[in-house]
């Protein structure tokens, strides 16, 4: 398994940078283009355990997976959702968005992701995996949300 983590502080008030992790499909779409769709399966009042049925294209391709809420938090100044999910029969992914508010104008975001392989040949992929994915997802959040900050 390798995992990830990165962290940027953002020139955003914390709901700001929060849409865009836990909002509506639109909103999604702006820091993850490639999200198609984002489709409630279940929800429970306490956010976990909620499902989610997301398309995600890859160049022609779309794949439908389940996203699953295994944590969530939700509070003025503190707020992290972690979701899990299986890509392809290939990975176990997990995803962790944390969000602390620094200052009313300033927020710190914390994404760590981790990526299990299901099978051993895959296992060989992740020995030459880099961080850019993740440093590149944390980046596109500064950008979207500094330039949509309220």
């Amino acid at each position: 398994m390798k995992q990830w983590t990165k962290s940027i502080v953002i020139e955003a008030p914390i709901e700001t940078v929060w849409q865009y992790l836990d909002g509506d499909l639109e909103k999604m779409q702006q820091i993850m283009p490639n999200v198609v769709s984002n489709t409630p399966v279940q929800i429970t009042e306490e956010v976990v355990g909620s499902v989610f049925r997301q398309e995600y294209r890859e160049g022609k391709r779309v794949e439908a997976y389940d996203v699953h809420v295994t944590e969530y938090k939700n509070t003025p100044t503190e707020k992290h959702m972690k979701v899990a999910f299986t890509l392809a029969k290939l990975f176990d992914i997990t995803a962790k968005y944390e969000v602390e508010s620094l200052t009313d104008a300033k927020t710190k975001f914390v994404y760590t992701a981790t990526n299990k392989p299901l099978k051993w040949f895959i296992k060989l992929f992740l020995v030459f995996a880099n961080d850019k994915v993740v440093v590149k997802f944390v980046e596109r959040v500064k950008q979207v949300a500094e330039s949509n900050r309220a």
